[in-house]
């Protein structure tokens, strides 16, 4: 397990001046937009408006905190918060987001269509829960405060932060207070059911 902390990423503006974006990790490491294979970045929405378009990119968009309405060519409106499930598109269609309320925070999830594939699931602890991955990385992001408890030790973890779990690699913690968490599996090819 390997911990990736949100306070040591360094955000970058939109270039429309709607937010801000950080980047958790990429493949290949130090790949740009134009040539990575899959990446994974957590966005602070200040307004809302369009999406930058990504050719050949399927996107995964789960919502930290906050609230959005995705209009999305296609499938129209979609709501989204942290209490929904995420939801998946091309990101080479026109996509436009409507904040509901204030602020948001999103989990951004980009892979290279026909070489990487994502899984995004909703996890939930109470009390201990169990990490594996059967892909060939996987990341998991608690949606709010908490402490882990994992081989006697306890870590601390805010919104943000991620656990890396390293292929093969099983991971059993025990969460103070009981919290939800997105579980991100990334795969080579096509998707894993």
């Amino acid at each position: 397990m390997r911990i990736l902390r949100a306070s040591e990423r360094t955000a970058v503006p939109w270039k429309n001046g709607g937010g801000t974006t950080s980047e958790v990790a990429a493949f290949p490491q130090g790949a740009g937009f134009d040539d990575f294979g899959w990446r994974i970045s957590i966005a602070n929405i200040a307004r809302g408006g369009p999406f930058s378009r990504f050719p050949g990119i399927d996107r995964t968009l789960a919502m930290l905190h906050g609230r959005v309405t995705l209009t999305i060519e296609g499938q129209g409106a979609v709501p989204l918060s942290p209490d929904m499930p995420p939801v998946s598109f091309p990101g080479d269609v026109a996509t436009a987001a409507e904040l509901i309320g204030g602020p948001a925070t999103d989990l951004n999830v980009m892979t290279r269509r026909g070489a990487f594939t994502a899984r995004v699931t909703r996890l939930h602890a109470n009390g201990t829960i169990t990490f594996e991955t059967d892909g060939i990385a996987t990341f998991v992001f608690p949606l709010a405060a908490v402490t882990l408890r994992g081989d006697g030790a306890d870590t601390s973890f805010v919104l943000g932060d991620a656990i890396f779990v390293e292929p093969g690699e099983s991971l059993r913690l025990t969460a103070f207070p009981a919290v939800d968490f997105y579980g991100v599996t990334l795969f080579s090819g096509k998707k894993a059911a």
